[in-house]
């Protein structure tokens, strides 16, 4: 018998039931673009959702605390391409970050209480990026620093308050597939199209580690393994097998677990590590059921660390995926991850247990997780300093910590130039480049006149 079969593990019988019909949302409009992201971000109060409009790019955002018919939306509606990834900052429950086709990332603010309408004005712009920009993604312990990937191939640390792109990261040989912070902040590990995974440090500006993983031409993704340096990635081989690997951070010369094949389904798959657990979901799209399995970094031996548990089972695909922070958790029914899928038009939520008899808290399957305060300021994790992230108990229920509202100081952008105004103005670079050239001309023919009298 297999040693996954009878090894102790608090988790083995985890477990999520089909969401109830009252505890969807259903008639939502999710986007259709191609584009190979998750489509869909939450915070404990908030599900954000790129939305399907006709033309530019839309974010509805959806109230967790009344699921039913979704008749009307608050629509974030100022980007001018369609939305591709978005991110709810780990520190205020209202402010999400969103990256479009326009080359523009966005900081938006949701009104106290929700809204019904749409808002066009942004909180923060950020503009750096030369083209798309397809990935965002927040810093975990130190407040208003953001991390964007671009179709230039570049990666962008911003300080939101700002809107300042304080930070550039060159070298990757592709569009970039994903981007993750480490569980202090400190480094980023990407997946980028060129089939490599890259371990950065944005503050040093260097790649400090690189392999070839996956040999497939499909996409795929990487995160941090929580509080381990370990990384664990997601893709094709060139058969077009779904598989995953594991890394040491510290050293790319050998995987820790080697190629490891999952299934032949076609869906680009969706990865979701809870830090607390120690637990990896892996949801494909298109796919109906979601697998998770129990990491275990102290195995005898590395290459068995990742330990198969069981999976959702569903005949509805999955379209989009996100998962809930943990202080959001029911901690009363020893729930350890929520999950939001889209299937369809609905949003369903997947609540994935621990089944336990007793009623009291759970302290050995609930230790104490992020807590929704910044342990740095940008300033701060600018200059260099690191920490880890501050932490709460959940034995009592997660207490908001009280917190002044974030100050945006929001550059104005420039205006928007008309097609007349386009056409006068290269009108007249083009007189400008036929004077240079003409008085470059002239400079040659006097330097020739000067060098023949000389000989």
């Amino acid at each position: 018998m297999s040693n996954r079969f009878v090894r102790k593990s608090k988790y083995r019988h985890v477990f999520a039931a089909p969401p109830k019909r009252d505890e969807l949302w259903d008639g939502v409009k999710m986007t259709k673009n191609a584009w190979d992201s998750n489509f869909c971000a939450c915070s404990t109060r908030w599900l954000a959702l790129a939305w399907q409009v006709g033309g530019g790019g839309a974010v509805g955002i959806i109230d967790l605390k009344k699921p039913g018919k979704v008749d009307k939306v608050g629509l974030f509606t100022g980007h001018k391409g369609p939305v591709l990834d978005l991110a709810f900052s780990p520190f205020h429950e209202d402010i999400l970050a969103t990256a479009s086709e326009d080359c523009f990332a966005k900081i938006w603010k949701i009104p106290a209480g929700g809204f019904l309408d749409s808002i066009s004005e942004e909180a923060q712009l950020l503009k750096g990026h030369k083209r798309k920009v397809g990935g965002v993604s927040f810093n975990g312990v130190a407040e208003n620093i953001l991390a964007t990937t671009g179709q230039d191939y570049e990666v962008k640390i911003w300080d939101i308050s700002t809107g300042t792109d304080a930070l550039t990261i060159s070298g990757h040989g592709g569009i970039i597939q994903s981007c993750d912070w480490d569980y202090e902040g400190k480094l980023l590990t990407t997946f980028c199209k060129d089939k490599k995974l890259r371990v950065v440090d944005p503050r040093a500006g260097t790649i400090v580690q690189e392999a070839e993983t996956h040999s497939g031409v499909k996409g795929g993704r990487a995160l941090w393994m929580g509080k381990h340096e370990r990384i664990f990635s997601v893709g094709v081989d060139r058969s077009s097998a779904r598989q995953y690997f594991v890394f040491d951070s510290r050293n790319f010369e050998t995987p820790l677990v080697p190629a490891t094949n999952i299934d032949n389904a076609a869906g680009i798959i969706m990865p979701f590590y809870d830090e607390d657990s120690d637990i990896i979901f892996l949801a494909g799209k298109g796919d109906g059921n979601i697998r998770y399995y129990e990491i275990d970094v102290e195995a005898d031996d590395p290459k068995n660390m990742v330990f198969y548990i069981s999976q959702f089972g569903s005949t509805e695909p999955t379209a989009a995926c996100c998962s809930m922070p943990k202080r959001g958790c029911d901690v009363t029914s020893n729930e350890i991850v929520r999950l939001f899928k889209v299937a369809g038009t609905q949003v369903q939520p997947l609540s994935f247990k621990v089944p336990r008899k007793s009623d009291m808290f759970q302290e050995d399957i609930f230790p104490d997780c992020r807590s929704d305060e910044a342990a740095l300021t940008a300033s701060q994790w600018l200059a260099g300093d690191n920490s880890k992230p501050k932490t709460k108990s959940l034995e009592k229920g997660f207490v908001p910590t009280e917190k002044k509202e974030t100050a945006f100081e929001k550059k104005e952008a420039p205006a928007e130039l008309s097609e007349a105004d386009l056409r006068k103005a290269h009108e007249v670079l083009e007189k400008r480049v036929a004077y240079l050239e003409a008085e470059l001309a002239k400079r040659d023919a006097k330097i020739a006149e000067l060098e023949s009298k000389n000989t």
